[in-house]
């Protein structure tokens, strides 16, 4: 071990640093030397003298410290020194590993105290094992092996000890300096041999890789180039031939030079022409020559010309539709609007209502009457924003979304689109769609709409946006403000009277192959229909129920004729005119009048309600039961409704005396509140006033009046305040036959909106305080209650 540092003992020699390297021992590196401390170095110690070299932590330390070395150093023999323009190259051979104990102070040049690092394995089993297993993987790489490492395979078989082995593999593979350093580290032979063991691993399957790569980039290459040669000399075939009939890329160059394209767009569309053209094949030709077709297809400066008059627009829509006075106004000021500007900006319409009221339908009747063409775009359930923007290009089997879809299918510019069920967009995690419909249903933004697959700005601004909804609290607040809101509360009995007659028997007649006149209903049939089969703000169940009739009268038809080929012109039309008969054709009667069984004892009283599907009335029932004052509330109530139950419990015991109530019903009784339909949530502070009446009912034994109804917030002061959904909820009263209507006073602004024939048939009164709530619907007359056993007093049941 002469030309070794000794191990176990401090042995004195000059240090020479590496900013960016390591030499492993058992190795011969080449390596530049410019710092002054190390050109002292070289020039103090000739070709074979003995050094220390270590590798720096920080390659941009100039004089480094003990803590600025990795601990592991090699000990090196200078075999030989060239001098240079800055410095000198000084030629290596790595001898052995040492430990770096100490930096002793040295006025020229760095020297360091080190100790010899014994070269052994803690388990010389493994390191053999190890040893063995290298130069095999050594074998395998031979064949996919690059650079050094592959001219050194061969000598590094060849070496017999397994410690250098591991150092000079290491050395010829070419490894960062992290991996080296981690290398010399390993002074355990058997750590050593493990670590280059799977370094030669790795690179190895690297190897493979690669050359699975270049050899598909080479076949690759050579079918494209294969391709592009038959190519050419189907050309030159077809050309000979006479054949010139033009190919897919040509008839698109056609396209897009005859499409009336604004400059933007051209200069975009002959831009992915010309990549076009350059592609010899591969998939990204299919998705520009796509991308192409889509800018050529859509109806950039196309409109429709509309030559209606506001007249023959109104005779129109009054043809499709019964009532709706309200809508079709609306339509005839845009229309005026836009024969005095000729622009349609600023008009997005929203329809909402109920279920069956006609706001699809009448969307059709509107492109109709203004003879521009129509697109219904289903939103219902939607909850990818991708739905409505589209999806960028850079996706496998992208798209454009709905909006760009519905103006390719139209054909113009300025079409109408039925925007339908925004009310049902969801919200899943690929975005927010009613989000992306903000910029499409304003205004003052949708003049420059951009599609993410198209990439281009369209203008939207000459669209007429007609959307629909059944709830308009499901919007958001900034989705709502771009709405102009029109109402449809539903159908009075009269309207669907005349609907039937005029709409749904007609065309439900074509639709089964029947002739005008097999089928007679006299106006009073079609009122029971209404009044006993359906009980809806719409006409959609009236429809269900004169199609069970037409289909009727088809089975009777056909099998007539089967019996009698030749007695199609003598069949008799199906007359239905008795109650009876109408029965037997459509089933049992659903609907009933229930006010005068269900309000015969105090207690009941009948409310309006407002849902989603159109209004409804409400029973409330009371009933009073020995007890210790406990309050009981039912019906699936919400917060606000129990609150209301509240207030207008305790304004009664406030007000007892007065009400002609005994000031000391709780302290012997208990009340219980309920509502019937106990599977539906209910909840609003529109049912104060009939709780109110209600408990006053039950408590002082006066009845309430069988053919009232009212709605309205009561407070603790007996103050009546004003609700929403006035007309919806006296046409539900107006639908169940009730003949007396209480209504806030507030609400009078309200009372216009109700149909004029509606407001003929009822008694409206507006109240403002609970006495006079009271007085309109309790009875004179104090009906007796009786206790079980016969007594008379305190038990209810209502």
């Amino acid at each position: 071990m002469s030309p070794q540092a000794s191990p176990g003992n401090v042995q004195i020699l000059p240090l020479l640093p590496l900013r960016d390297g390591v030499l492993l021992p058992a190795t011969v590196a080449t390596i530049p030397v410019g710092r002054p401390t190390s050109v002292a170095l070289v020039n103090a110690h000739p070709p074979g003298s003995l050094v220390a070299v270590a590798a720096q932590k920080d390659a941009s330390i100039l004089e480094p410290g003990l803590d600025d070395l990795h601990p592991i150093a090699t000990v090196a023999r200078v075999t030989k020194v060239q001098r240079m323009a800055r410095g000198y190259q000084v030629t290596l051979e790595g001898l052995s590993r040492v430990r770096l104990d100490h930096l002793p102070p040295s006025p020229q040049f760095l020297q360091a105290g080190v100790v010899g690092l014994p070269e052994r394995a803690s388990d010389e089993l493994a390191a053999r094992e190890l040893g063995a297993a290298l130069r095999a993987e050594l074998v395998e790489a031979k064949e996919h092996a690059t650079g050094p490492l592959a001219r050194a395979i061969d000598s590094l078989l060849e070496e017999p000890d397994d410690g250098r082995l591991a150092d000079r593999a290491a050395a010829a593979m070419g490894l960062p300096v992290a991996k080296e350093v981690t290398v010399l580290c390993a002074v355990d032979v058997g750590e050593r041999l493990e670590e280059v063991l799977k370094l030669v691993v790795e690179q190895r399957t690297a190897g493979e890789v690669r050359q699975k790569i270049d050899s598909e980039v080479r076949k690759e290459f050579q079918k494209g180039q294969k391709e592009a040669i038959l190519r050419e000399q189907m050309k030159v075939i077809k050309k000979e031939l006479g054949d010139d009939e033009k190919n897919d890329v040509e008839k698109l160059k056609e396209r897009v030079a005859k499409a009336d394209l604004p400059d933007e767009v051209r200069k975009v569309a002959e831009r992915e022409l010309n990549r076009l053209q350059g592609q010899a094949s591969g998939p990204e030709q299919g998705v520009i020559r796509h991308y192409l077709e889509w800018i050529v297809d859509l109806p950039w400066k196309v409109k429709a010309e509309a030559k209606a008059t506001l007249d023959d627009v109104q005779r129109k829509l009054d043809d499709d539709h019964t009532g709706l006075d309200d809508v079709k106004k609306r339509i005839l000021e845009h229309l005026a609007v836009l024969q005095m500007t000729g622009s349609s900006k600023s008009t997005i319409l929203c329809l909402a209502g109920p279920p069956g009221v006609g706001k699809t339908s009448l969307g059709q009747s509107i492109a109709d009457a203004l003879g521009r063409p129509f697109q219904r775009v289903s939103f219902g359930g939607v909850r990818d924003e991708a739905e409505v923007r589209g999806h960028r290009r850079t996706y496998v089997g992208a798209i454009p979304g709905r909006v760009i879809h519905a103006l390719k299918k139209a054909g113009a510019k300025n079409p109408v689109f039925l925007l339908d069920e925004i009310d049902k967009l969801g919200k899943g995690w690929a975005g927010d769609p009613e989000a992306a419909l903000l910029e499409v249903l304003d205004p003052e933004q949708n003049g420059t709409f951009t599609d993410h697959y198209m990439e281009l700005p369209f203008d939207l601004s000459e669209v007429l946006f007609i959307c629909t909804v059944n709830d308009l609290s499901a919007l958001s607040a900034p989705l709502r403000d771009r709405l102009e809101v029109i109402d449809i509360e539903g159908y009075t009995q009269r309207e669907k009277l005349s609907i039937a007659k005029n709409h749904l028997i007609p065309k439900k007649l074509k639709e089964h192959g029947l002739q005008e006149g097999q089928l007679v209903v006299g106006d009073d049939v079609l009122q029971a229909i209404i009044g006993g089969w359906t009980r809806e703000a719409g006409v959609r169940q009236l429809q269900r129920e004169v199609t069970k009739l037409c289909r009727q009268v088809a089975l009777q038809v056909v099998r007539q004729t089967q019996a009698d080929p030749t007695s199609e012109r003598r069949i008799e039309p199906l007359i239905v005119d008795t109650p009876d008969k109408l029965r037997g054709l459509l089933g049992k009667q659903r609907f009933f009048d229930e006010r005068a069984e269900r309000t015969t004892l105090p207690g009941v009283a009948i409310g309006l309600a407002w849902t989603p599907v159109g209004g409804d009335i409400l029973f409330i029932e009371s009933s009073r039961m020995p007890g210790k004052g406990s309050v009981t509330l039912t019906g699936q109530l919400g917060d606000v409704m129990k609150e209301s139950a509240t207030a207008a419990m305790t304004y009664v015991r406030s007000n007892a005396v007065e009400l002609g109530v005994d000031p000391k019903f709780l302290a012997e009784s208990d009340v219980h509140v309920h509502i019937p339909a106990g599977a539906v949530p209910k909840d609003g502070p529109s049912a104060g006033v009939t709780m109110f009446t209600a408990l006053v009912s039950l408590l002082s034994g006066r009845k309430v009046k069988s053919d009232l109804a009212m709605t309205g917030e009561a407070t603790l002061r007996g103050k009546v305040l004003p609700v929403g959904g006035i007309k919806s909820k006296v046409l539900a009263a107006h639908r169940a036959g009730i003949t007396t209507v209480l209504l806030p006073a507030q609400n009078a602004r309200d009372v216009d909106d109700i149909p004029a024939d509606v407001r003929e048939k009822l008694s409206i009164h507006l109240v403002s305080d609970m006495r006079e709530v009271l007085e309109l619907a309790l009875e004179k007359d104090v009906t007796p209650l009786v206790r079980p056993g016969g007594e008379g007093g305190a038990n209810v049941h209502a």
